[in-house]
């Protein structure tokens, strides 16, 4: 399979695929390292490579020239949190997201982790405020991840 017609195959199906719902995840990483692993085999798979090769999964990206799982979870959720965030203040989607930011208990264990956490976490990561979400163009080009 020619490497281009390869690289728009895993854009186009393969990614679309695995972050389907993704944005409204609270994503753990636990989640991240199973999205590494299925990607990664995916990609060797598509290169024609296996793990007797002993190929660096560096050296797969770079051949194949994709962004990183985690970056592009984290886009979706900042993408979905933008648009969010620019819904009227009635709208059903606003009401449920205050409710769910409202309604955190502590019970046993470790705390759980919730979607707006995640969000405000990949904003401070990102160094972006959540008032930049209504200008869309440039919400759109600060979470944009190439690749």
């Amino acid at each position: 399979m020619p490497s281009k017609l390869r690289d728009k195959f895993y854009r186009a199906v393969v990614r679309l695929a695995l972050l389907y719902g993704a944005e409204c995840w609270p994503v753990k990483n636990s989640h991240i390292q199973k999205m590494k692993v299925a990607v990664m085999r995916m990609l060797r798979w598509m290169c024609e490579h296996t793990r007797l090769d002993k190929i660096r999964n560096e050296d797969i990206w770079d051949e194949v020239g994709v962004a990183p799982m985690d970056d592009k979870m984290r886009e979706a959720g900042l993408r979905w949190f933008g648009h969010v965030r620019r819904r009227n203040l009635d709208s059903p989607i606003r009401r449920c997201e205050r409710l769910a930011l409202a309604s955190m208990r502590r019970g046993r264990g470790p705390p759980k982790k919730y979607w707006g956490k995640v969000i405000r976490q990949d904003m401070a990561r990102l160094q972006i405020s959540e008032d930049m979400a209504l200008d869309r163009k440039v919400w759109r080009s600060d979470i944009r991840v190439e690749g």
